[in-house]
């Protein structure tokens, strides 16, 4: 089902008004139903108007609403209740809406504001434009996705709308001066205001909402027709009752909107229809992987199904968490831990799982909100993955030319790995295919890949300044390349050499300085050939993969904000365990050592081709150095922690040669060299580094993370040689690459507590 194009914006919590007065002076109430009667209720409790009058053509609703203080005022006419308010609001049947605006027309002020309640809002505006022949700037309209089975104002509840959703669609025209008082407004009520366009909602709710309870009616009324009615309705599961419930909803209203949500409803009931067509279809010829894909699919839908109403997939969007850090100053670091999967093996494993043949195993997955989107994509391209469970994610490979067109844009957080790497795999693909991200990657640079696989012949239209989303055509022939890297970057490189998989010919990329080689490493365990010569890696287009088992190592850019905060913090012994030694990767470990970090490598083994050892940190006296440039591209994720480190040391350190650093999720240079002068160390910035001289004494303060989950997690660490307490804020994006740092953290003995939701 396609979509119309869609502009979703939650609104921050506001105040009630400026000036402590009512938002509006008198509120008018047309309907006192459920929706109308609680929105009443809800506005007179928190203050919000001057005064609420109620009309309804049931005078003893009328009446009743009154008596109970749902309402201020009683209109005994409709011209009673709208002359002289400048908020009216329409709580009436959609199919009614047509006749009481006609009704409403001659007494509503050319300023007042005028909104609805209903479920649908195409109808809304067109029975508007019908009888004022325009949509006036001061037209809102609005939907609260809150209700009961309850009817009547002797239903009314001022605490329905807390904790729920109210959608507002208003028009390109429309007053923003008078858009953001209704928004404060339903704030006031204790909701959470989105905004959409009209068509977006509909197709929306269609599928949300209408589609829902247009099951459970039927469900119902079929299974009232069955002989055995009265045993299937007695020894039912709490489950099915939960679901049938919203069969007892008004019918009326129902019926009502259905027919004005027409178009929309018949598309995603085909859609519906289709795919249960398909069930059954499985059903009836023992297709156990269909159903397994569909269920698995399914169940990762529906634990992130709240955010699918915003149009964000089925991946957490950290944009509308707000998590700040708090840490006490002081701590030693002692235990034996074992931090999460390596990303960016996870990443690989999924995808290379997803394109082999058979059913490939994976232990240790990080569970993650990065990997966990490109297991997602993978879903939505067709793909049955089990899990994760514990670490544990079974992969039921479509190989080489298996993916499946996606319903809609593939979503993947904050990943710029997932993104680069996806691009290179998608150029080939015989389906057009669009990549999306959360604010912090739309705004980081993507023509680095898009460049040279145009030149491999693929089709990719980039946002401006080749940043996503990412629109990429399918159905293109790819031909293989040379390319020489100008920036040393394992995504471009591994991007380069998905892409080669499907060109003709042999695609080889050269590199400037080495960088990370699990791409390299993970096709060779899946059974297809790299020529590595050098700096130059090859693949030749043709081949295919064969399922295997991964066992992802504990990640050592994880590790790495545990082997400096054992570093800098007195009379601290810390064991890391099974932590990844791929030699691409130990920059953090060389670099520490050169600073005189005590770090002693045990137990060093090869696990499905990657080396893996347990550290052991202690505290020791560091040294500055000059960072050797060599080791720049084996640190680069590191390096925010390396600062921390260097600001603890004796002397000077100088880092050259770190250009990248500066489009990674924030500009790391730059971000922490201001988070370390609001703790009183200064730094000198420079185009490709830092230098910082230390011995400094790091105080107390409030550090900006700019939602960089690598910034708030290395300033934790400062904490451990601070002065006084940090604030650390925009927290919620460590969940990207580390879930559960903060009850490591604490267990480790860093002195953190949080301060708003990580989940």
């Amino acid at each position: 089902m396609c979509w119309p194009k869609r502009s979703v914006l939650v609104a921050r919590k506001a105040k009630v008004s400026n000036d402590g007065k009512p938002l509006f002076d008198r509120v008018a109430i047309i309907g006192l139903g459920l929706i109308g009667g609680s929105m009443a209720a809800a506005i007179r409790k928190h203050g919000l108007a001057g005064e609420v009058v109620g009309f309804d053509q049931r005078q003893d609703e009328l009446a009743l609403g009154a008596e109970l203080g749902v309402i201020d005022t009683a209109a005994q006419s409709l011209e009673q209740a709208v002359r002289g308010s400048d908020l009216v609001v329409l709580a009436v049947p959609v199919r009614a809406m047509r006749t009481v605006l006609e009704s409403v027309r001659p007494f509503l002020a050319n300023d007042a504001v005028l909104t609805d309640v209903g479920s649908t809002k195409s109808s809304f505006v067109a029975d508007v434009e019908a009888v004022f022949g325009e949509l006036s700037p001061y037209v809102i309209p609005g939907h609260p996705i809150a209700g009961s089975e309850k009817s009547g104002v002797r239903a009314a509840n001022a605490e329905l709308f807390a904790n729920h959703k109210v959608i507002l669609t208003p028009a390109e025209n429309a007053s923003q001066l008078h858009v953001q008082r209704l928004k404060s407004l339903w704030e006031g009520c204790g909701a959470t205001v989105l905004t959409m366009s009209v068509a977006y909602h509909d197709e929306v709710l269609a599928a949300t909402s209408h589609l829902p309870h247009l099951i459970a009616f039927s469900l119902v009324d079929t299974l009232a027709g069955e002989d055995e009615n009265m045993d299937i309705f007695r020894y039912a599961a709490g489950g099915f009752r939960d679901f049938t419930r919203i069969a007892a909803s008004d019918p009326v209203m129902w019926h009502d909107i259905f027919l004005s949500n027409r178009d929309a409803v018949l598309r995603v009931i085909d859609h519906f229809t289709s795919d249960l067509d398909q069930l059954r279809s499985a059903i009836a010829s023992g297709d156990g992987e269909t159903l397994l894909r569909v269920f698995s699919r399914a169940k990762a839908a529906r634990e992130h199904f709240s955010k699918m109403l915003s149009g964000q997939a089925y991946v957490t969007n950290n944009i509308d968490k707000q998590v700040t850090f708090h840490l006490q100053p002081g701590g030693t670091v002692r235990g034996d831990i074992r931090v999460p999967g390596d990303k960016s093996m996870s990443h690989r494993s999924i995808m290379l799982g997803a394109l082999a043949e058979g059913i490939t195993e994976v232990k240790g997955f990080l569970e993650g909100e990065d990997s966990l989107a490109t297991l997602q994509a993978f879903r939505d391209m067709g793909v049955t993955i089990e899990g994760p469970e514990n670490g544990f994610v079974r992969i039921h490979g479509v190989g080489m030319h298996g993916l499946q067109a996606p319903r809609g844009p593939l979503y993947l957080g904050n990943s710029g790995t997932a993104m680069r790497l996806f691009t290179g795999l998608l150029a080939a693909q015989p389906f057009d295919s669009e990549l999306t991200g959360d604010t912090s990657l739309s705004k980081r640079p993507m023509g680095r890949v898009a460049d040279p696989l145009r030149a491999m012949g693929a089709v990719i239209d980039t946002a401006e300044g080749g940043r996503p989303p990412l629109k990429i055509r399918g159905g293109q022939k790819l031909a293989g390349i040379h390319y020489d890297m100008p920036v040393a970057s394992a995504q471009v490189k591994s991007c380069l050499l998905l892409a080669g998989l499907y060109a003709d010919g042999v695609t080889s990329v050269t590199e400037p300085a080495t960088t990370r080689d699990h791409t390299e490493r993970m096709l060779e365990g899946f059974g297809y050939h790299v020529h590595r010569d050098g700096a130059t890696a090859s693949v030749t287009g043709g081949g295919k993969l064969t399922a295997a088992a991964i066992d992802v190592p504990a990640d050592i850019s994880s590790a790495a904000f545990f082997l400096v905060a054992a570093s800098i913090a007195e009379d601290s012994d810390l064991t890391l365990r099974h932590v990844g030694m791929n030699p691409t990767r130990v920059g953090v470990i060389n670099i520490l050592r050169q600073m005189g970090a005590n770090i002693e490598v045990l137990e060093e083994r090869v696990i499905g081709g990657e080396p893996v050892a347990d550290l052991r940190v202690r505290s020791a006296n560091l040294k500055g150095i000059d960072i050797p440039v060599d080791q720049v591209p084996l640190a680069i994720d590191e390096f925010p922690v390396l600062f921390i480190a260097a600001a603890c040391a004796e002397g000077r350190t100088v880092l050259r040669g770190a250009e990248e650093l500066r489009v990674k999720e924030s500009d790391r240079i730059q971000v922490m060299a201001d988070g370390l002068a609001a703790l009183g160390v200064e730094t000198t910035v420079t185009p490709d580094g830092i230098v910082i001289d230390g011995g400094q004494s790091i105080q107390g303060g409030t550090v900006e993370s700019h939602e960089d989950h690598r910034i708030s997690m290395s300033f934790a660490v400062a904490s451990l040689r601070a002065a006084g307490p940090i604030k650390i804020n925009d927290c919620a994006n460590v969940a990207t690459s580390f879930p559960g740092f903060v009850d490591l953290a604490l267990e480790t003995g860093i002195r953190i507590s949080t301060e708003g939701s990580e989940s």
